[in-house]
């Protein structure tokens, strides 16, 4: 299996996973706060639903040869999911991301190996993999643990998504932290992580970067699960969902990590 089949794969396996459970919401279950504090849970589902309405449309215009949707088009799709009831926000969703997905799934081998898409925020256009699937299923897969953090504050990420997450491009380590914090402090962290396990080193430095090139004698060690690493550097390991076995030394104070990683 490819790389861009096994991304696919787990947005199929995440879109189905999340669906069958926001098929048995009510609207009490749509309007408690999410894990991303200033939306209730219908509206993390509105911005999934908008974001595969985009990302759909991104796609569909690099197949026509086009580059760009125009002016304005994030805004209106932005719009009209704000506007929508809790109710239709759900509905909507399950029809936008399983549309997305089955898009993805269409793809044939030479397209997906060929197609590149102009997301008008990077440098330049990526592949299908990197370019939209990929951070499509960062995405995805964080909130959907903003969703399901409603209902348990021990969720965890999907297992199979945290393994491709966890290293990869692009590399948004340098757009998604803050070192303001440091405050001049320079330091090496070694990471490391379960399930999967690896060991890397966390540079705080302007710019934020990870590297395998793992010192002797590191600043400070961190040693969590990948799924809690993740959730880290995305601004949603708080202290109340933090799991149990996060370990940290040195330099890796979690209050400056999370500082450095204030969320998105």
């Amino acid at each position: 299996m490819s790389d861009v089949d096994v991304v696919i794969n787990a947005l199929r396996v995440g879109h189905d996973s999340l669906a069958a459970v926001v098929r048995g919401f009510d609207e009490d279950d749509l309007s408690r706060r999410s894990g991303a504090s200033d939306w209730d849970v219908s509206q993390v589902l509105g911005h999934l639903g908008s974001g595969a309405e985009i990302a759909r449309s991104v796609i569909l215009a690099a197949l026509d040869g086009c580059v760009g949707l125009g002016d304005g088009f994030n805004f209106a799709v932005w719009d009209r999911w704000n506007a929508m009831s809790r109710q239709v926000r759900a509905r909507s969703f399950l029809r936008a991301n399983e549309s997305l997905v089955a898009l993805y799934e269409s793809l044939d081998v030479g397209t997906r190996a060929r197609l590149r898409v102009d997301l008008g925020f990077l440098t330049e256009p990526f592949d299908v993999v990197a370019g939209t699937a990929r951070l499509r299923l960062s995405e995805f897969t964080l909130h959907s643990w903003d969703v399901r953090v409603a209902f348990d504050e021990h969720a965890t990420l999907d297992p199979a998504a945290t393994a491709i997450l966890l290293h990869g491009k692009p590399n948004l380590l340098p757009w998604i932290s803050e070192t303001e914090g440091l405050k001049g402090l320079r330091a090496v962290i070694q990471v490391n992580t379960t399930d999967p396990a690896s060991t890397f080193a966390l540079r705080l430095q302007a710019p934020v970067s990870v590297d395998f090139d793992v010192p002797d004698r590191p600043d400070g060690t961190l040693t969590l699960p990948a799924e809690a690493w993740v959730r880290l550097v995305a601004g949603r390991l708080t202290p109340r969902n933090s799991p149990a076995g996060v370990e940290s030394a040195g330099a890796a104070d979690l209050g400056l990590l999370r500082a450095v990683f204030p969320g998105y």
